[in-house]
């Protein structure tokens, strides 16, 4: 990467208006790919744009979720939960990510919908993107969340994104997406919302997520 690119790159991570408003007019004019399946569950999720420990980066937060839970125990999540009756996805969303990490964002901070995407654990994953913009403090539920990150944007321009792996050639290949500043991979049903956020936001791309399957721990 040139001197020029690397600034660049740098210039697009601020946490400011312009990333805001990038965000908000790709997001618009971005047509997601709902899934309409009611013998499955609903999740809201949501992909949160927030401030680095600095202050000024543009981040986004990312969990790991306790040992002791049923479903997807120690595995990395973004904030998100179940559907309730008469909610919508943003809705829930915002709900959850109050409840599991203690911030409260307004409905007029949504920034649009990803694709929905299906898990092997028998859900299906509204990705909500949010702009929570400075948190200072976070408040983490000890029930629901072992531990918060805040990952550099910065992150999703790395070269190695994404990553596939197949366990045998007529099997869909598993996506993951390895974070710089976590020093692990992040595997799908997660990855493939944050691929997607790079994709559509970062590079103004359409690329859809579907076809990547999850690994078999977090099938269940």
């Amino acid at each position: 990467m040139h001197v020029s690119d690397k600034k660049s790159v740098l210039d697009e991570v601020l946490l400011d208006d312009k990333l805001k408003q990038k965000a908000l007019e790709r997001l618009t004019s971005f047509t997601r790919r709902p899934i309409d399946n009611k013998n499955l569950l609903h999740a809201g999720v949501a992909f949160v744009i927030v401030d680095d420990d600095r202050g000024k980066r543009a981040s986004f937060l990312l969990t790991r979720r306790p040992m002791h839970l049923k479903r997807h125990g120690g595995q990395y999540a973004l904030p998100g939960g179940r559907i309730d009756s008469g909610e919508t996805p943003a809705e829930a969303a915002l709900r959850e990510l109050w409840e599991e990490v203690g911030i409260r964002v307004d409905k007029c901070n949504v920034l649009g919908l990803l694709d929905d995407y299906q898990t092997r654990s028998g859900f299906v994953i509204t990705p909500v993107v949010v702009w929570a913009g400075k948190v200072r403090n976070l408040n983490p539920d000890p029930n629901e969340v072992a531990e918060t990150f805040r990952i550099p944007l910065a992150d999703l321009y790395s070269s190695e994104i994404p990553v596939l792996e197949k366990s045998a050639p007529e099997d869909d290949p598993v996506l993951s997406v390895p974070l710089k500043s976590l020093g692990h991979q992040v595997f799908a049903p997660t990855a493939a919302i944050v691929y997607q956020f790079r994709e559509v936001v970062l590079f103004d791309r359409i690329t859809r997520v579907a076809q990547y399957d999850q690994p078999k721990f977090a099938w269940e």
